[in-house]
């Protein structure tokens, strides 16, 4: 006999977000970061963020999961200055080193995990930004109330659309285990909704497909968790590659794989 729920708005959907994420394997971002480093490149999802943006020069903003820079340096070009906060020592060193290259002096870094984030550190901004860094973080309504708390604007987030990891989770059905799974953008939503927030939802139109020069840059590319594979596994994810990717004008690519944004944006 199916349960009767009289009011939507008492479903407890920050359970249903922690128990999606109850088995997830944290990634060592530090050994992640020196690839992440050398594979940033701009892309349509950039552009496809920066188009939403509601940013004024004269703000401040917060980027949080800023990681090695791809979002942090655009943005700092057009604020009066960036926060950006991560976990990982490493990311933060080549933040910091993109950003005297490009002789950009507005940034400052917070070495803090996401979910140790809170109002009476950071103070007040104008616009916060989270860029593709809240889909794994478990206590997520005292996150978005400290975030909702800091911003005085804006709050722009992004996260996993409905057709994103498609050749990773096909990848996933062939060796036979569970694929890395996180809460569906529609929990996200309702767990604001029942805060009180009334949130924009905007899926990205994201037209390009990534490209690599090679199956070995095919296979190290952040979307693989390489981290939890056996050598086997690594072997047959491989051959999964050169069976499913198209080689063409020097570049390896398959047209599913691409990425699939939802972002999640108010105004204060």
């Amino acid at each position: 006999m199916k349960q009767c729920i009289e009011n939507p708005n008492e479903v407890d959907w920050t359970g249903f977000w922690a128990e999606k994420l109850a088995n997830k394997n944290d990634k060592d971002w530090d050994k992640a970061a020196p690839g992440f480093y050398k594979r940033t490149r701009k892309d349509d999802y950039q552009d496809a963020l920066f188009d939403k943006l509601i940013l004024d020069e004269n703000d401040t903003l917060l980027d949080v999961g800023c990681g090695e820079g791809s979002v942090t340096i655009p943005i700092a070009k057009r604020v009066k200055k960036v926060i950006g906060l991560d976990s990982s020592p490493k990311m933060l060193e080549y933040l910091e080193k993109r950003a005297d290259d490009q002789g950009i002096d507005n940034i400052e870094t917070i070495l803090k995990p996401i979910e140790e984030i809170s109002y009476d550190e950071i103070g007040d901004v104008d616009v916060v930004v989270c860029s593709r860094s809240l889909n794994g973080i478990v206590p997520i309504e005292e996150v978005l109330t400290e975030l909702n708390k800091i911003a005085n604007k804006y709050v722009f987030i992004t996260i996993f659309g409905p057709e994103n990891k498609k050749i990773e989770k096909d990848f996933d059905k062939e060796l036979g285990i569970r694929t890395e799974d996180f809460p569906d953008y529609n929990y996200f939503f309702n767990i604001l909704f029942n805060m009180g927030i009334y949130a924009n939802v905007e899926r990205f139109d994201l037209n390009n497909y990534r490209e690599y020069d090679s199956i070995d840059e095919a296979m190290d590319n952040g979307k693989f968790r390489l981290d939890l594979y056996s050598d086997e596994e690594k072997r047959l994810l491989r051959s999964y590659l050169e069976r499913i990717l198209t080689y063409e004008n020097s570049k390896y690519y398959n047209v599913k794989d691409k990425a699939d944004w939802i972002m999640v944006w108010w105004k204060k």
